[in-house]
C-alpha cells in the first residue's frame, strides 16, 4: 500500500469537500426540478377540472332548487293524493301533512307527504319516519299553555274565538 505524501492531504481533503459540494447541489437540482415537474403535472388540466367541477356545482344546485320549487307547487299537479287545501307544508321531515276531508268539516285520515322528483332517495331520516308511521308509531297529543303564560281573556291571544270578535 503506498504511503500519502503529507503535501497531497490539503488537495485530497479539498476535492472531497468539493465531492460533497458536488452531490449536494446535484441532490438540491434534483428536488428542485421535482418539484417543478410535479407542479407542472397537478396544474395540466386544472382549468378544465375547475370548469367541469363549476358545472357540476351548477347543475346540482338548478336541481335543487327546482326540487324545492316543484315540492310547493306539487298539491296542485294531477295524482297528489290530497286537496291543497287541506295538505299544510312542512318540509322536514315531511314534505306535506295532508288532512283529506278537513275542508268538508271532519278529517278522515292523516296524510303524510313526502315529495321527490327523478331518482331522489329518502333520506335516513324520511325513512325512519316512514317505518314508524307504518309500525303505528303515531299518537295525539295536546299540550296547553300552563295558566300563568296564556294571554288573558280578551287580549286578541286566544285563537280563531278571539279573531272573531
Amino acid at each position: 500500500m503506498p504511503s500519502l505524501d503529507p503535501a497531497a492531504l490539503p488537495f485530497l481533503a479539498a476535492a472531497a469537500l468539493l465531492a460533497v459540494l458536488i452531490a449536494a447541489l446535484a441532490l438540491w437540482a434534483g428536488l428542485a426540478l421535482g418539484r417543478r415537474a410535479g407542479r407542472l403535472e397537478s396544474e395540466r388540466g386544472l382549468r378544465e377540472r375547475v370548469a367541469a367541477e363549476r358545472e357540476d356545482a351548477v347543475k346540482r344546485s338548478r336541481a335543487v332548487v327546482g326540487g324545492l320549487a316543484f315540492e310547493q307547487v306539487a298539491p296542485f299537479l294531477p295524482g297528489f293524493p290530497a286537496r291543497p287545501d287541506e295538505c299544510r307544508f312542512v318540509g322536514k321531515p315531511v314534505d306535506f301533512v295532508a288532512f283529506p276531508g278537513a275542508a268538508a268539516g271532519e278529517v278522515g285520515e292523516v296524510v303524510f307527504v313526502e315529495v321527490k322528483s327523478g331518482g331522489a332517495q329518502a333520506s335516513r331520516v324520511e325513512r325512519s319516519l316512514r317505518d314508524a308511521v307504518k309500525a303505528g308509531r303515531v299518537r295525539w297529543v295536546e299540550y296547553r299553555l300552563p295558566p300563568d303564560t296564556a294571554p288573558p281573556p280578551g287580549t286578541g291571544g286566544g285563537g280563531r274565538a278571539a279573531r272573531r270578535g
